[in-house]
């Protein structure tokens, strides 16, 4: 398998460079920090929530913002960053992203109120997105055969366990109140990890680029940005400021710029150029069924997480480290489930998604079963915890085997739009899943309470679980 997340478009002519130097084990725990940390920032605020709505008066649709602005700058730009990273050099890109992010976070840190938290958050997901295309881009084109497999799947471990170790170290951070800082320290925390990033980056990341960078797409960039951002905004903020008019434009908007995009690219294919996303991909059946493996992964996921730090702390009244370390059995299973993809596929190949989406859907029933039978007062982080160990099993599989089953299916010559294609559909995932199934779960508290309206959100996400298991069933059996 040829993993990467840049995107080499072979109409275009572009190819890799030569291997360079071998990935060392410090190099590959300094671009999976990296990773970590983009993905630890989109959930650590969830529990800091409370306090920054105390803190700077800040609206329900502000602090929704603030969660889903970062990873809709992220979503948007993800491809671009790719695609600079092949022709500046991603050793470069991801030491640019990682000094911007540190960068972002100060600001976020020292937010004076809550629309510059929400722009600063958005100035930290565009980090975000040149540093994470450069991890696997790199992975990719210095580590081969089972180096590269073990180190996919840390890649999938990291990226997992990043958003519960973001609820749990946000918690742990806002209740010890460092220095004063409250729920800034959720951001500064940041700064002094970066700067140690990019002192050891320079010297352990090794180098590389494409040989021949495919010409920029501007256009179909700018189109791309704008459909995503006219699907996500409206979806994000529609519900909590009533719907007004400029959300139903937009979403009415979006399919009419996702079709501009579509004729801008496949006219780019046709003529030699270099799209951003090559049109011909997506007309293979199997790219087509293995992405939309990511709709219940990862909408889910980040849905869930967004609703259970609300439950915890708003319904039940635990304090933000309590919340925080309530998810920590889900991560004793998702780490090593995550180590063990290699060894699942090569006995199971891709009937281990299936299987993996049953002992999620088996954990969310007793999650859903717990809340619901349990006396409210009796709802304890102990109570919760069988429930949660399960769904950490089974997503711990799903979430480092998607790239995998992804990029299977794609052709070995544009392994790279692939992969670009596949992270781009896990990061507007996560940003459609706060701003749907954690939108149906505030508008279903109102009239159900909270723990109905959390119990019918788990139901959606365990229909969505089987739907992944049967769609799993009709993917090629044996994975490259």
């Amino acid at each position: 398998m040829t993993l990467q997340t840049s995107t080499d478009t072979v109409g275009a002519g572009t190819t890799e460079a030569p291997p360079p130097g071998s990935l060392t084990p410090l190099g590959l725990f300094t671009v999976l920090l990296g990773a970590s940390l983009s993905s630890i920032d989109f959930f650590i605020v969830n529990v800091a929530l409370p306090s920054i709505e105390r803190d700077l008066h800040a609206s329900p649709a502000t602090l929704e913002m603030v969660v889903a602005g970062y990873a809709v700058a992220y979503a948007v730009l993800l491809v671009l960053g790719g695609r600079l990273g092949d022709t500046f050099g991603r050793r470069r890109l991801f030491l640019w992203g990682v000094a911007a992010f540190g960068l972002t976070s100060l600001a976020c840190g020292l937010a004076p109120g809550a629309w510059w938290l929400v722009g600063a958050r958005v100035a930290q997901g565009a980090a975000s997105a040149l540093m994470l295309p450069q991890v696997l881009a790199t992975i990719h084109a210095t580590t081969r055969g089972e180096r590269r497999a073990k180190a996919v799947a840390l890649y999938g471990a990291m990226s997992g366990i990043g958003g519960l170790l973001g609820q749990a170290l946000g918690g742990a951070l806002v209740a010890a109140d460092v220095l004063g800082t409250g729920w800034r320290a959720v951001f500064l925390i940041n700064v002094p990890i970066a700067a140690a990033a990019l002192l050891v980056g320079g010297r352990a990341v090794p180098d590389s680029r494409a040989e021949r960078p495919a010409r920029g797409d501007v256009l179909g960039t700018v189109l791309f940005a704008g459909a995503l951002t006219a699907l996500l905004l409206p979806l994000t903020e529609g519900r909590a400021t009533g719907w007004p008019l400029w959300s139903v434009l937009l979403l009415v908007a979006a399919p009419l710029l996702g079709w501009a995009f579509g004729a801008v690219e496949s006219r780019a294919e046709r003529t030699g150029g270099s799209p951003l996303l090559p049109p011909s991909l997506l007309r293979e059946p199997a790219v087509r069924k293995s992405l939309v493996l990511g709709l219940p992964i990862f909408l889910g996921f980040s849905g869930f997480m967004f609703g259970f730090a609300i439950l915890l702390q708003q319904g039940l009244h635990y304090g933000a480290l309590k919340a925080g370390l309530t998810v920590i059995p889900m991560g004793l299973t998702q780490i090593p489930a995550s180590m063990l993809v290699p060894r699942l596929v090569r006995r199971w190949g891709s009937r281990a998604m299936p299987r993996a989406a049953l002992v999620h859907a088996t954990g969310l029933a007793v999650l859903g079963l717990t809340v619901l039978w349990t006396p409210w007062s009796a709802l304890t982080p102990l109570a919760l915890a069988p429930g949660l160990l399960l769904c950490g099993l089974g997503q711990g599989v799903q979430l480092a085997l998607y790239y995998r089953v992804a990029l299977a299916a794609v052709p070995a010559a544009r392994a790279g739009a692939g992969s670009g294609l596949a992270a781009t559909v896990q990061q507007s995932c996560l940003a459609a899943g706060v701003a749907t199934l954690g939108s149906l779960f505030l508008a279903l508290v109102p009239g159900s309470g909270m723990r109905d309206a959390f119990v019918i959100v788990l139901g959606v996400q365990l229909v969505g679980l089987l739907g992944l298991a049967l769609l799993s069933l009709r993917l090629p059996r044996r994975l490259a």
